[in-house]
């Protein structure tokens, strides 16, 4: 009688693990979903203050059209992009590029500089960028709480059996971690 006992306690806990395991997987993955969510929300309002920025910019710089056509193109290609996070970034990573492209290309032009609708959508590109950032890190440690519960045992057992992978973190490139040297001093 005590075997079975100890063989019924033992099953139930062996059950009890299972489960909630599981549950925490589901959890896990479902952090993982919302917080891309959270970067895809401040890439698209990134998005939409593009056109606007290259509007301004085409006013006052209308020799420059090769960058503000890299901006055009990198933002379409960025919209476009529905991959994986890898994918994802790498389009962003040609983004980030064609919008230093043109702040660099914005110091020519001391009027542009000092306009205020030119200032305010720099600001507000600074602000998002730093939002866009946030939310990176929000979602790189969820994906490192659920890849690391993926692989760690016993858990990746109850993982492999139920089909859970692992996620992609979303990196920039290396080039791409240097913070952009762009003032607006007077001219």
């Amino acid at each position: 009688m005590i075997i079975t006992y100890v063989v019924v306690g033992v099953v139930a806990f062996i059950l009890f693990y299972a489960v909630g395991t599981y549950n925490r997987l589901i959890r896990l993955r479902q952090h993982v979903r919302e917080s891309w969510s959270a970067i895809d929300t401040e890439l698209k309002r990134r998005y939409d203050m593009i056109p606007n920025l290259v509007e301004t910019v085409k006013g006052y710089a209308v020799h420059e059209r090769e960058a503000l056509q890299a901006v055009i193109e990198a933002r379409a290609r960025a919209v476009a992009s529905t991959g994986s996070a890898e994918e994802q970034a790498r389009d962003e990573n040609a983004l980030v590029g064609a919008l230093r492209q043109l702040f660099a290309v914005v110091e020519a032009y001391p009027d542009l500089k000092a306009n205020e609708s030119f200032l305010r959508l720099q600001g507000e590109l600074t602000v998002t960028e730093d939002r866009i950032q946030a939310a990176r890190r929000f979602y790189n440690a969820n994906v490192r709480d659920l890849n690391t519960r993926i692989e760690v045992f016993p858990s990746n057992l109850i993982a492999s059996m139920f089909g859970f992978r692992q996620e992609t973190f979303f990196e920039i490139d290396d080039a791409e971690r240097a913070v952009p040297q762009v003032r607006f001093g007077s001219a």
